[in-house]
């Protein structure tokens, strides 16, 4: 039993993206820290050609149904992965920027989300035509950046 489409995991993908570059505007907007405010600004640049690249990929996978050699226990993975990542649900990166108390936690909070897109996009492999997965092994290795960046923040500014 399929729970997902490809694209539908593709569409979730633009969803975390947007949540992602949404929430990285209003913590730019929000730090104070010129170091935070510049990763923060690079990040939400870097979310924004994600989206585009997901979008551009949507048209692929739309046609893509993947393999039905997955079994009902993958699928409530996949599941349980979109599920928890609080991004893949519209318009959620403002509304926790909002809750955000400083800049540490902004920092903490991304790296959490960072990890959780980088966990969902490696499993999102799966769903999408083998043509396209050099693809989403390069927007891996740009968040993989993103946390590495995050990480080096937190160490500099906020330990």
């Amino acid at each position: 039993m399929n729970i997902f489409s490809g694209s539908e995991i593709v569409e979730m993908a633009v969803q975390i993206e947007k949540n992602g570059r949404d929430f990285y505007k209003s913590m730019a907007e929000f730090s104070k820290d010129k170091n935070s405010k510049e990763v923060f600004e690079h990040l939400a640049g870097q979310e924004e050609r994600h989206i585009k690249v997901f979008e551009d990929m949507l048209s692929v996978v739309k046609k893509y149904e993947p393999a039905e050699a997955y079994t009902d226990e993958y699928f409530s993975y996949i599941k349980a992965l979109s599920d928890d990542h609080v991004f893949t649900k519209n318009k959620k990166g403002k509304d926790i920027a909002a809750t955000v108390k400083d800049e540490k936690e902004a920092v903490n909070m991304s790296i959490g989300f960072e990890k959780d897109s980088i966990l969902f996009y490696h499993e999102m492999k799966n769903f999408v035509p083998e043509s396209e997965r050099d693809m989403i092994d390069n927007l891996l290795n740009e968040e993989q950046k993103h946390l590495k960046k995050l990480v080096l923040l937190k160490r500099r500014c906020y330990a």
